[in-house]
This record gives structure tokens, C-alpha cells and sequence, in this order.
């Protein structure tokens, strides 16, 4: 199956475009580029429209990216240029929600060296797990100033790449795992929030923390010994 070319990791914020079909896999077409996020590291997929056709699951399989039309959809034929059209409210709101997910990490790590051990978000809410044990008094209004302040001090977001054996023995992505990264990804992609936090990422993001909106901490989680989990919210 063909590598699709992933036009969001360098521009989040292409809304439409064409595209080549090039493989039909029963309901869902593989494209040569797409603007579509296919599920993948706790960020959900996109939706919109291919062809003028609802646009209801991305998944990836190896370098190839899936786009399942719903079932009964009219399906392009191979070689044909389609139109894609994302559905800009979700993906603004997802980019806002995983910016806001990396201002948090950066935060906690900045005040407590504590490191995330997973997350999951939807368009403006999410949750992610830390290593805390015991949680600090006052925890959940504290860090929900600091990273209002990081979001009102309008942070640029800088979106680069690095091959993966520079990656591997950069300093600054310490807390990000290289390793669990598929070994044929040769380059990876560093979201850096300049001057608070830098990671591996493949995710789409907004241009600077001010666009975020206001983070709110909704409530906080044991999920067993040295483990915290923290629900939060983005509103305008």
C-alpha cells in the first residue's frame, strides 16, 4: 500500500485541497496526500468531506492513510482527483485542546520534573495521567494559573524536523519516548512551544498558546499508587 503525504504535519491550518485516489479498500479510499488526522497518539481523526462524500473514520495503516466513507457512500474511482474539505470547528477546536495538553505537560514538568504517562482528548476536553505520588497541596488551582499564564503570554508554536538519530540524543525531548515511535519514521516531527516545552509530536497544533482559549481543571483522578490522572476543559 502507498504512503500517503501528510499535508497537516506542516500546515494545520489547510482546510481544503485536492487529491489523487489511489486505492479503493472496500469503503475507505487511500489517497496521495491528505489533509485528514487519522486517530493516533490520544488525538481522534477528522471529518468532512471527500469528493462531497461524509468523511466518518481515519485510520493509517503502515504509511497509508484510510478515509471510511459511510456505508452506502458513491466511492471515487482510482485516479481520480477528488476534493477534501475538513471540518474546520472540530480540527480548530482539537488543535486548541492538544496545544493546551502540551502547555500543561510543559508546566508540570517545568514546577515538579514530573513526566506524563498518557492522555486522551475530544474537541475542547481532555485527560492525561501523571506520575505524582503524593499529589501536591493545592495542585489543580495551581496548575490551572500557571497554565492560564502560559496561554495569555502567547507563546509562539514552532513545528520543525529532525532525523531520528539527532532526535534520539536531543537533550530537550527527554521526556519524549523516540523508541516507541515506528522505526520507519525516519524524520521526526518536534512541536515546540518555545521556551516552555518541546516534544516529538504528530499532531496538529494551533500557531501560539493564545489561541488556546481558557483551561479549566474539571477534577483530578487516583488511578493507583504514583498515578494521577487530570480532566480538564478549553472554553473561547
Amino acid at each position: 500500500m502507498a504512503d500517503t503525504d501528510l499535508l497537516f504535519l506542516r500546515d494545520a491550518y489547510l482546510k481544503e485541497t485536492t487529491a489523487t485516489v489511489i486505492e479503493l479498500i472496500q469503503n475507505a479510499v487511500v489517497l496521495d496526500q491528505t489533509i485528514f488526522y487519522a486517530t493516533g497518539g490520544g488525538q481522534p481523526h477528522d471529518t468532512g468531506l471527500l469528493g462531497g462524500q461524509q468523511v466518518i473514520d481515519v485510520r493509517k495503516e503502515g504509511g497509508a492513510v484510510l478515509h471510511v466513507l459511510a456505508d452506502g457512500a458513491v466511492l471515487p474511482v482510482v485516479g481520480a482527483t477528488v476534493d477534501l474539505v475538513v471540518d474546520w470547528q472540530r480540527r480548530h477546536n482539537l488543535m486548541r485542546t492538544h496545544t493546551a495538553m502540551h502547555v500543561l505537560c510543559g508546566v508540570i514538568w517545568n514546577e515538579w520534573h514530573v513526566p506524563v504517562t498518557g492522555g486522551n482528548m475530544e474537541p475542547l476536553s481532555a485527560r492525561m495521567d501523571f506520575e505524582f505520588d503524593p499529589l501536591p497541596e493545592g495542585f489543580a488551582t495551581r496548575i490551572e494559573q500557571l497554565v492560564n499564564e502560559a496561554i495569555a503570554a502567547d507563546y509562539p508554536i514552532a513545528v520543525s524536523f529532525l532525523p531520528r538519530d539527532t532526535a534520539v540524543t536531543d537533550a530537550d525531548l527527554i521526556r519524549t519516548k523516540i523508541n516507541m515511535i515506528p522505526e520507519f519514521v525516519k524524520e521526526i516531527r518536534v512541536v515546540d512551544i518555545v521556551g516552555l516545552d518541546k516534544q516529538a509530536d504528530g499532531g496538529t497544533h494551533v500557531g501560539s498558546t493564545r489561541e488556546i482559549g481558557t483551561f479549566r481543571v474539571l477534577k483530578m483522578e487516583n488511578k493507583g499508587k504514583g498515578f494521577k490522572r487530570v480532566r480538564v476543559e478549553i472554553s473561547a
